[in-house]
C-alpha cells in the first residue's frame, strides 16, 4: 500500500554538506552561519535587516518585547490560527482580542478589526494562513481610521502614529502581495523554519521589519540579540576575539538564538527555495485541476494581487460536519495517506477558554473548522502521489 507522509521535510546533499561543514568548522552555535543566512534571508525578502532566532513564536516575542508592549496592553489577533500566534501575547503581560475570519474565510475579518481597536491596542497581528497574506490595504486602512485612538507608550512605539501590524507569516516565506515579498508589506514579519514548513532548519524561524523614519535598524537588531541571549552584550562568536572575553548583562532577558548548525540547513535550503517553490506551485496546480469537479471549497492560492507560498492545501468539504471529516481522514489513513486539520479556533483550546473566550462568539471561524481537511503538500510527492491522492479523495468522498 502506497504510504504518503503528511509533510516530511526535503533535506537534500546541499543541506547536508552545509551541515558537515559547520560541524568540522568548530563553530556550531550562533556564529558566522547565522549572519550569513540573517543576510541572505533580509536580501530575499528586499529588508535590509533579519534576527534569526529558535522560532516563530520567540520571534514574535522579542518582538513585542522590543516595542514594549506589556501588561495594560491589547494585541488583536485572529480566532482562527495556531496557539503560538495568542500565547507570545500571554508571555508578554498583554491582553489578547481575538477576532473572528470573514465570512467562508480564513483570513481575519477586516471589518470588525475597527470594533477591536481601543487605546490599549498596541499591535494587530494578521495570519498569513497557508501562505497566503492577508489583505494588508484593508488593515492599515482600518489602522488609519483608529490611529486617534493610539496611545504610545515607549519609544519604540512612538515611531508610529498608529497600530503596528506584525504579521505572523509562519507559512508564508516566498508569498507575494501586489508584487511585493513577504517581509516587506506589514511592519514586521515573522517565518517559521519547523520542520514541517516549506523552508526549514529543523527548528527556528525569522523576524524582518519595512525601514522606518527614525528606526535605527542597527540598533534593533542589537536589541533582538540582547533579548535572544540573556541580555549579553557580546554573543559567543565575538567573545573568541583576542582580548574580547569581557561582556555586560544589559538585562535580565532571554535565551532563544539560533545555531550555526540550523543555520547550516538554512543555507542549503536557500539555495534551491525557488525550485521548491515551483514544486509545490504544481502540486497545487494539479490538485485544483484534479479536484475541480468536486464538490468542495479550495483556497485559491493564485490570485490577481496575492500569490500563496503553497504552504498548506486546505479543502472545505461542503454540506459536511466535523464528525465526517474526522471519518474521512481515517479512511484516507487506510489507504496510506496523512491528512491534517487547520486549526482548531483558539477558544475552543482550554489555555483560551480559561481566558474568558467562547467558541459561539466566533461563528465564521468554527464553521470554517466544522469542515475543513488539509492535503499532503510537500516537496517530497510525486505526480503519481498526488494522482493517487485524488482519486482516493473522489472516492471516499461521498
Amino acid at each position: 500500500m502506497e504510504k504518503i507522509e503528511f509533510s516530511p521535510p526535503d533535506i537534500g546533499d546541499d543541506e547536508i554538506n552545509e551541515v558537515v561543514s559547520a560541524l568540522k568548522s568548530g563553530w556550531i552555535t550562533t556564529g558566522p552561519r547565522t549572519k550569513q543566512l540573517e543576510r541572505k534571508l533580509a536580501q530575499y525578502c528586499n529588508t535590509s535587516k533579519c534576527v534569526c532566532l529558535n522560532s516563530a513564536t520567540s520571534c514574535m516575542e522579542m518582538t513585542l518585547r522590543a516595542l514594549g508592549v506589556g501588561a495594560g496592553d491589547e494585541v488583536i489577533t485572529s480566532a482562527y490560527t495556531y496557539t503560538a500566534t495568542c500565547s507570545v501575547i500571554c508571555h508578554v503581560g498583554a491582553t489578547p482580542v481575538l477576532v473572528d475570519t470573514g465570512k467562508d474565510s480564513y483570513e481575519i475579518d477586516y471589518d470588525k478589526i475597527a470594533e477591536a481597536v481601543t487605546d490599549k491596542t498596541k499591535v494587530i497581528i494578521p495570519v498569513d494562513i497557508a501562505g497566503m497574506m492577508c489583505d494588508y490595504d484593508k488593515i492599515f486602512a482600518v489602522l488609519e481610521e483608529k490611529k486617534h485612538l493610539y496611545t504610545p507608550k515607549t519609544d519604540m512605539q512612538k515611531l508610529f502614529d498608529r497600530v503596528i501590524v506584525l504579521a505572523d507569516s509562519a507559512h508564508g516565506l516566498g508569498a507575494s502581495y501586489h508584487g511585493k515579498k513577504s517581509g516587506e508589506v506589514a511592519d514586521f514579519t515573522s517565518f517559521s523554519f519547523h520542520a514541517v514548513k516549506n523552508f526549514t532548519t529543523a527548528e527556528g524561524g525569522a523576524v524582518v521589519w519595512k525601514d522606518r523614519p527614525g528606526l535605527d535598524n542597527e540598533e534593533l537588531y542589537r536589541q533582538y540579540q540582547l533579548l535572544s541571549l540573556h541580555g549579553q552584550s557580546k554573543d559567543a562568536f565575538a567573545k573568541t576575539r583576542l582580548g574580547s572575553w569581557e561582556y555586560d548583562i544589559e538585562g535580565a532577558y532571554y535565551k532563544c538564538n539560533m545555531t550555526d548548525i540550523m543555520a547550516a540547513i538554512g543555507l542549503g535550503q536557500i539555495k534551491r527555495y525557488e525550485e521548491l517553490l515551483k514544486r509545490r506551485k504544481s502540486i497545487v496546480l494539479q490538485y485544483n485541476e484534479g479536484l475541480a469537479d468536486t464538490d468542495v471549497q479550495i483556497l485559491n492560492h493564485i490570485q490577481d494581487d496575492r500569490m500563496s507560498s503553497m504552504h498548506l492545501y486546505p479543502v472545505r468539504l461542503n454540506g459536511k460536519d466535523r464528525d465526517y471529516c474526522n471519518r474521512f481522514i481515517v479512511s484516507m489513513a487506510e489507504k496510506g495517506i496523512s491528512l491534517n486539520v487547520h486549526y482548531k479556533p483558539l477558544p475552543m483550546l482550554s489555555a483560551y477558554r480559561k481566558l474568558g473566550f467562547k467558541p459561539e462568539d466566533y461563528p465564521n471561524a468554527m464553521e470554517v473548522y466544522q469542515n475543513e481537511v488539509t492535503l499532503p503538500l510537500h516537496t517530497k510527492l510525486t505526480d503519481e502521489q498526488v494522482s493517487y491522492i485524488i482519486s482516493n479523495f473522489k472516492e471516499i468522498y461521498v
